[in-house]
């Protein structure tokens, strides 16, 4: 596919920037709000699209249209802004603004971690611009980091508490005893976690994020699919005590690696964080990510990962960028890619109410075993090409699965890697 070769926008927009929004929810009531504050940044919410006429809205009626495609078709709109929770939608409406050239902002993350790539080329095919900072860790100016800062120089790892929703449940069940069932209606409660929780509590939402991280930290263009999320649906106040007794929390953790043979995975799971790291103080809705980099070491950002303003704050960043008349320089993507590998071993402790799990994942070196009123538990290896095909029927299970150590390379996948080396 084409590689983006600018990081700068080819002409001047007006001033104030004039915005077509579309969606007035959370993010989008937040953005909005910003804006009304800082009537000196220099933009303005010109028209608002969107989808249900008898919600009721902060703004009076006459403020709303229901056709968002009438914001495509104003020229005179500078930026659009898609804030919408309709992944289909939301990728329709942004491929037909950047077929056009537009300059777009969108939140969308899951609809990001599909499309990227045919995105990432429609800008560079139209000359458009496309950025997404909201997507990923709400208030954490990660990809601008990553692609500004850590564009030219090799990465070891970027990792991270990626989802708030997950993270509140976890630090409840942690610091007050209380079950999940507890835990997670009192985060809804909150507007933390959606009335259906699967995308947050199942780890498909850190999962898409982990995606698009991995296309500015490597270079490297995934497909969901190939990305193992593991969840937090089974977790017991059993599991959150077995940790403790080891001197961790347990959290769950997106983790992007480069190997020593250059080759790169990803996978998100509940993790052992032990007292050292500094994801272990990351706690309630907030987020955290560390970046180890070749020359510059360890960096670690920490901030709220959802929330209108702090969600509206990134969207107000791409704005910035946006005046400034910059875009993402993607410089990895125009460099050959890493190979990508779920060939890897990795400790795990696994409890599980039945029993042929345990016989699926062909534990090895298990180091700890039995039964107990919960069902059967176990510590011990697996690969995680192994839990990516067992993935659904661990779920179904009812299975807990927690990765426990470090990811290392398998005997089969050291003898491919010292063989293309002897090569």
């Amino acid at each position: 596919m084409p590689r983006p070769s600018h990081t700068s926008l080819p002409d001047t927009v007006h001033s104030p920037l004039r915005i077509g929004l579309m969606g007035f929810g959370c993010v989008g009531q937040g953005l909005y709000d910003i804006l009304q504050q800082l009537p000196e940044f220099g933009a303005e919410v010109r028209r608002i699209a969107v989808k249900n006429p008898a919600k009721t809205r902060p703004l009076p009626a006459h403020r709303f249209e229901y056709h968002a495609d009438a914001l495509l078709d104003d020229p005179e709109l500078d930026v659009l802004i898609e804030v919408i929770d309709d992944a289909a939608e939301a990728f329709r409406l942004v491929k037909a603004a950047l077929q056009q050239g537009r300059r777009v902002i969108t939140a969308n993350k899951a609809m990001l971690a599909r499309h990227l790539p045919e995105l990432v080329q429609l800008q560079e095919q139209f000359g458009g611009t496309l950025l997404y900072e909201a997507s990923v860790c709400g208030s954490i100016p990660i990809l601008r980091t990553l692609d500004a800062h850590f564009g030219s120089e090799p990465l070891r790892s970027v990792s991270g508490i990626l989802n708030g929703s997950s993270n509140y449940v976890l630090t409840r069940m942690t610091q007050e005893g209380t079950d999940y069932a507890a835990a997670l209606a009192e985060a809804q409660l909150l507007g933390f976690a959606e009335t259906d929780p699967t995308l947050d509590m199942a780890a498909f939402d850190p999962r898409s994020k982990a995606v698009i991280l991995a296309a500015h930290a490597y270079g490297l263009l995934l497909q969901p699919e190939q990305v193992l999320h593991l969840g937090i649906e089974a977790i017991t106040p059993t599991d959150i005590a077995y940790a403790q007794a080891q001197g961790h929390k347990i959290k769950v953790v997106a983790t992007l690696e480069q190997l020593p043979d250059g080759r790169v995975t990803a996978l998100v799971a509940p993790t052992f964080v032990a007292a050292d790291s500094p994801l272990y103080t990351v706690e309630h809705e907030f987020n955290g990510v560390s970046v180890e980099a070749a020359f510059a070491g360890t960096q670690f950002l920490r901030g709220r990962g959802a929330g209108g303003h702090p969600t509206g704050s990134a969207v107000l960043s791409d704005l910035a960028a946006l005046q400034r008349q910059q875009a993402y320089g993607y410089t990895k993507l125009r460099q050959t890619a890493p190979a990508f590998t779920n060939n890897l071993a990795v400790e795990i402790y696994l409890r599980t109410p039945k029993e042929n799990v345990l016989e699926a994942l062909t534990l090895t070196d298990v180091s700890v075993e039995g039964s107990g009123p919960e069902g059967y538990f176990a510590v011990g290896y697996t690969t995680l090409a192994t839990l990516l095909e067992q993935r659904e029927n661990l779920r179904q299970a009812g299975a807990l699965v927690v990765r426990t150590g470090p990811i290392r390379i398998t005997e089969v996948a050291q003898q491919v890697a010292e063989s293309a080396l002897a090569q």
